[in-house]
């Protein structure tokens, strides 16, 4: 575990102040955590905010709605950056899911107040109500057109939504327990469910049937992610000829994050196992970063980093808390990961520095979504937050 730096949550508010202060911390395995804080002094004449820190902190480049702070001793940066946006009047409790359109005119959430809802990702106003599933909808995705959208709920349905009327286009019936994660085959004529019943099956939308069960895992399968698989990869060939229904998933891999501490990969029209890879503890959910890099964050906050190729021992394990892993998002050339201490941060490979996504005050950021060089997360606190990053 590397030294990790935190602030305040609501530094950018207590910072705008004359002689305003937030607290710093940096939290490094084994030593003493090394306490300060951060002290406004005045504003520059560029209508900049002049902040001081305290002994062992050093603050760097200032803008309205980021600073950059380090602490040499544990040759630790991190920018922390606060929401340029934030929609508190989307639901009335937490918000357990989002996702953005791929225009980014639209955003989709749900929530524990029972409802679903379609709302215009720049002000949050609220377009339309999707009614349909009993209990709670666990997760929500826009289909690459934008049109359509798919959700999962406890209900163990799987609905596939327009967005232009709010009709319910689609139901999808087969498995027996909550739905926990989905994911989208190509532009969606095939889509993907996982299960707490323990299994992963993918779906015909035309016909809205069951093409097959991918997976029987025993233990609730917790997030999936399909990607295309480098060729050196040998994803087994099925036992019998697809069905001509199956639409994009010759030469993908399907990855299982597991309850049961496994992350297993299958071949997506093979249904052949292709890895079966043990972690510390329940996996949550996982993505690609390309055909050869995945990522996949665990219950005791670690995040592996492994190579399809071989998957043996990961490239790299991060963890910067020990908080479950939540949300995993690739973003340029790095990711976006959600924690459920509230922690959000960014790790890009050109950067020698952390970007810490902040005001969630240690409630648990469920999902991340992005859109260009916006970040929208979603949080316990019922609040939906919008990050610029072309501040940075």
């Amino acid at each position: 575990m590397a030294a990790a730096l935190r602030i305040q949550s609501d530094w950018s508010r207590a910072l705008r102040r004359d002689e305003g202060e937030a607290w710093l911390s940096c939290r490094s395995p084994g030593k003493p955590t090394l306490y300060g804080s951060l002290t406004r002094r005045g504003l520059s004449t560029e209508g900049v905010p002049d902040i001081a820190a305290s002994e062992g902190f050093v603050v760097g480049e200032i803008t309205k709605k980021s600073i950059l702070v380090s602490c040499p001793h544990e040759n630790v940066s991190t920018k922390f950056l606060a929401p340029f946006t934030t929609f508190s009047r989307i639901h009335q409790k937490s918000v357990t899911c989002l996702d953005i359109s791929s225009g980014g005119g639209l955003g989709v959430s749900t929530s524990t107040d029972g409802t679903m809802k379609i709302w215009q990702a720049a002000n949050g106003e609220i377009r339309r109500l999707l009614e349909g599933h009993v209990y709670d909808v666990n997760c929500c995705r826009f289909f690459p057109s934008g049109l359509v959208v798919l959700s999962g709920g406890m209900d163990a349905q799987l609905k596939i939504w327009s967005v232009e009327d709010a009709s319910c286009a689609v139901t999808f019936q087969g498995h027996r327990g909550g739905i926990l994660d989905t994911a989208i085959v190509d532009r969606g004529r095939n889509v993907l469910s996982c299960s707490r019943d323990g299994t992963a099956r993918l779906w015909d939308c035309g016909k809205s049937a069951c093409l097959g069960v991918l997976a029987d895992c025993g233990s609730p399968v917790n997030g999936i992610a399909v990607g295309t698989a480098d060729n050196s990869v040998n994803l087994g060939a099925p036992e019998k000829t697809p069905s001509e229904r199956e639409i994009g998933t010759e030469g993908k891999i399907l990855l299982l994050a597991r309850e049961d501490k496994k992350l297993q990969g299958v071949g997506l029209q093979s249904r052949q196992p292709v890895f079966l890879f043990v972690g510390s503890d329940a996996f949550n959910c996982c993505t690609f970063l390309s055909s050869t890099y995945f990522l996949a964050g665990t219950q005791d906050g670690n995040i592996y980093q492994l190579d399809v190729r071989n998957t043996n021992a990961p490239i790299q394990v991060i963890q910067r808390s020990g908080a479950p892993v939540l949300s995993l998002l690739p973003y340029r050339d790095g990711f976006v990961a959600s924690q459920g201490d509230g922690t959000c941060f960014i790790i890009q490979q050109d950067l020698d520095y952390v970007i810490d996504l902040t005001e969630a005050d240690c409630d648990p950021v469920y999902k991340v979504s992005s859109w260009e060089k916006q970040i929208y997360t979603c949080c316990r606190d019922g609040v939906v937050r919008r990050y610029q990053l072309s501040d940075l």
